[in-house]
């Protein structure tokens, strides 16, 4: 008989350990679950930020149509046919993109503040918003 020397402990199937190194597919479905979770959570929140974006910009841009008819009214003469109350309502004849713009106009009457003035109240209205501003013109 060969002399096999010292091989009690190996044989030709060596034992597997009870724990092996890596993740099963369970806890890769969790993970990549989880990880879709919190995706399509950030995914909300740049929706709701676009929106509020877009939101904020035409109301900027409705305040300045506001106060840029305004502008142009209180530079007109005391008796222009725009400042005319019998003509209220007034409407813009070419308004910006989806907006309509109309102004009335109220001569000072007994209990109006100010004497010899008028009363101007521009209204902006487009994509379910309204801004309305009111100002007084005095007769210089």
């Amino acid at each position: 008989m060969p002399d096999t020397g010292n091989m009690e402990g190996l044989s030709l199937h060596p034992k597997k350990e009870k724990r092996e190194a890596g993740f099963t597919i369970i806890e890769v479905l969790i993970a990549i679950s989880l990880l879709a979770i919190g995706m399509l959570a950030i995914a909300k929140m740049q929706i709701m930020a676009m929106q509020g974006n877009a939101s904020a910009r035409w109301q900027a841009e409705q305040t300045t149509y506001t106060q840029d008819k305004m502008e142009v009214l209180m530079a007109l003469t005391y008796t222009h046919a725009d400042l005319d109350p019998a003509g209220n309502p007034h409407t813009e004849a070419n308004p910006p993109d989806y907006h309509t713009v109309t102004w009335t106009v109220s001569d000072s009457t007994v209990g109006f503040p100010v004497p010899n003035t008028k009363l101007i109240t521009v209204t902006v209205t487009g994509l379910n918003k309204t801004t309305v501003l009111t100002g007084i013109k005095p007769n210089f």
